[in-house]
C-alpha cells in the first residue's frame, strides 16, 4: 500500500507543481515586464487570467507585483500540502500548515530560478535562437537576479555569473527554506 500512496503523492505533486509553475511564471513575467507579444506569455496570461481577474478586484496589483498570482501560488502549495497530509492520514495544526506552505512557496521559487538559470545559460552557451519564445521569456525572468553580477565574473570568454547565482540560490534553499520546513514540521505536529 505504501507504493500506491507514494505514486498518488507523486501525481499530486506533479499536478500542483504544474499549476504553481503557471502562476509563478505569470507573477514573474509581470514583475519583470516580459514581452506580452511572446506566444508563451500569451499562453500563461490566457490560462491564468480567468482565475486572477476576480481576485484582482479585491487584491489589486501594487506597481508590478501581482498579489493575486502570489496568493494563488501560496494557496496551491497549501492545498497540495493538505492533500499530502490527508493521504498520509494526518491532520496538521494550522500554524504548521501555514508555515510549511510558505516554505513550499519559497523553496519552489528558488528551485524554479535554479532550473531556469541553468536552462537559459545552457541555451545561450549553445547559441540557441534568441528569438525563441522560451529563451526570450527565460532571459527576461532571470535578468533581475543576474544583473548585479553580469559581466563581473568573466574569465576568458566564459561568464561565471550564472554559476555564482545558482550557488547563492542553493545556499538560500539550505539556510532559509530548510529551517522554515523544520519549523513548520514541528508546528504541524503540535510541538
Amino acid at each position: 500500500m505504501t507504493y500506491l500512496l507514494s505514486a498518488l503523492i507523486l501525481l499530486i505533486q506533479v499536478v500542483f507543481g504544474a499549476i504553481a509553475t503557471l502562476f509563478l511564471v505569470r507573477f514573474l513575467a509581470e514583475a519583470c515586464r516580459a514581452d506580452f507579444h511572446n506566444p508563451l506569455s500569451q499562453f500563461v496570461y490566457r490560462y491564468t487570467n480567468p482565475v486572477l481577474a476576480p481576485i484582482r478586484r479585491v487584491l489589486p496589483n501594487w506597481r508590478r507585483i501581482n498579489f493575486a498570482a502570489l496568493l494563488v501560488l501560496w494557496l496551491t502549495m497549501l492545498i497540495e500540502r493538505l492533500a499530502v497530509f490527508a493521504l498520509a492520514g494526518l491532520m496538521p495544526h494550522l500554524a504548521g500548515l501555514l508555515v510549511l506552505s510558505i516554505a513550499d512557496v519559497l523553496d519552489f521559487v528558488l528551485l524554479f530560478y535554479i532550473v531556469v538559470i541553468f536552462g537559459w545559460s545552457l541555451a545561450t552557451m549553445l547559441s540557441a535562437d534568441p528569438h525563441q519564445p522560451v529563451i526570450r521569456l527565460a532571459g527576461t525572468i532571470v535578468q533581475p537576479v543576474m544583473r548585479p553580477l553580469r559581466g563581473k565574473m568573466v574569465v576568458g570568454n566564459i561568464d561565471f555569473s550564472p554559476t555564482v547565482v545558482v550557488i547563492v540560490l542553493l545556499l538560500a534553499r539550505v539556510l532559509i527554506a530548510q529551517p522554515l520546513f523544520d519549523l513548520g514540521a514541528r508546528l504541524a505536529q503540535g510541538g
